[in-house]
């Protein structure tokens, strides 16, 4: 590992990317810290203080993506919320209109295309959640789980709440910047390592208030299960099912094309942690809302989908992952695709025809070993909520979503930093 560590120091190129990715992470928590103009620091510390011992639920998830800038009310509380609901809403929508899937299919120039359209959606949608959080946490703060009722802003006004709005949808403009910074000239994908960053940092707080609260006999238990937690991640991560393509022989002139032997990885969770972020973001539709609607409705949402100790919650929450876990496996990998993919490079699956019949064994492949990862997600994501329900613990670290997206980003990153290694004849991380 030292070894590996100084091979990093030693390639000019690999070390101005790492040293780029750490200064855009600190300037970007530095954002997290800086409170939006017009708003009363007293309440913003009785926010803070309250979210602490809140219970879980849609605060949790908010407070997660936004390494707590939220209730801080930083110009990045709600930073790259925005761009994650955007990207996932884009590709959803690639199978249903057709001018999406014709930029998918024009290689470079579609991808530049639905990169602008997902940007365009980002800022719509920091608009509204800006809009959305701020008269929440100023009029309702119930609404997402906070017990307190002191005002946020120092006018609740037109002009203040645009102040406000416009503040948080250029600071969200301003992280999607950078992360596209980070993925052009620094290590790993500039979204996903501002997540990490994000989770990691909410990490010692979390577990400080596990052991402040309930002692050190839980705190210590609470870590090993968080290690064994992150070993079975890291092992599911690293699953996968290869299924044999045979390429046949071909002449083209006087040459041989063809004839070698290669295999398609099916990974056991192939979409990610993509199912849990869509869950959780169908899920604070209503809470949104709930600020506007009936009392009655109000007072049910309030009740069942914002306590993440509740039955109704938990249920809701996991088998909304498990669907969507399916739906995004099938936008990602295509059977019918791959198939006729395989079948113009002449290629085939051994003892399957090509063609329809190919499209069904993968088809019957991915529908199998896609239940296990669904499952295994909807635990990790359901474990914060037990804890809660079982052990009365205020705080719970979000320590199954938080180990899921951590390792999964850190996989990511340190396979790029491998094959930059191993690209210049340096020994990498990986074995």
């Amino acid at each position: 590992m030292l070894a590996s560590m100084k091979n990093i120091v030693k390639v000019p190129d690999l070390r101005k990317k790492i040293f780029f990715t750490i200064f855009i992470i600190a300037l970007y928590r530095v954002g997290a810290r800086i409170p939006v103009p017009g708003i009363d620091f007293t309440a913003v510390q009785e926010l803070t203080s309250a979210a602490t011992n809140s219970t879980g639920g849609i605060l949790s998830y908010l407070q997660l993506f936004s390494g707590g800038a939220l209730t801080s009310f930083a110009v990045f509380a709600i930073g790259i919320f925005p761009y994650i609901t955007s990207s996932i809403i884009i590709q959803l929508l690639t199978v249903v209109i057709p001018k999406l899937e014709q930029w998918r299919n024009e290689g470079v120039a579609g991808q530049k295309k639905t990169t602008q359209a997902t940007r365009y959606l980002t800022l719509v949608l920091a608009i509204m959640q800006s809009t959305g959080i701020t008269v929440a946490l100023n009029n309702n703060p119930t609404s997402i789980g906070i017990a307190t009722n002191t005002p946020l802003l120092t006018e609740f006004d037109i002009p203040h709440v645009l102040l406000v709005v416009l503040t948080m949808t250029t600071g969200t403009a301003l992280v999607m910047w950078m992360g596209e910074l980070i993925t052009q000239r620094g290590i790993g994908q500039g979204m996903s390592i501002l997540v990490f960053a994000n989770v990691v940092s909410t990490m010692p707080a979390a577990f400080n208030s596990v052991r402040l609260q309930k002692g050190n006999f839980e705190f210590i238990l609470i870590i090993a299960i968080s290690l064994a937690l992150m070993v079975a991640i890291i092992f599911i991560e690293q699953g996968q099912r290869r299924i044999p393509v045979q390429f046949a022989k071909r002449v083209v002139g006087r040459r041989q094309y063809g004839g070698q032997s290669t295999y398609i990885p099916l990974k056991v969770n192939q979409s990610g942690v993509i199912p849990i972020i869509f869950a959780s973001s169908v899920l604070a539709f209503p809470i949104m809302l709930a600020t506007v609607l009936p009392v009655p409705i109000r007072e049910w949402t309030n009740n069942n989908l914002v306590r993440a100790d509740k039955p109704m919650y938990i249920i809701s929450y996991g088998l909304m992952i498990i669907m969507f876990a399916y739906f995004y496996t099938k936008i990602a990998f295509d059977p019918a695709r791959q198939a006729d993919t395989i079948r113009k490079q002449g290629g085939y699956v051994p003892g399957i025809r090509p063609g329809r019949p190919t499209e069904l064994h993968l088809a019957g492949i991915l529908n199998r070993i896609t239940l296990p990862g669904a499952l295994f997600i909807a635990a990790v994501a359901l474990m914060p909520s037990v804890a809660l329900a079982l052990w009365r613990i205020d705080n719970y670290p979000f320590a199954g979503t938080t180990v899921l997206i951590a390792v999964g980003v850190a996989l990511e990153t340190m396979k790029q930093v491998d094959s930059q290694l191993t690209m210049r004849n340096y020994e990498g991380f990986l074995k």
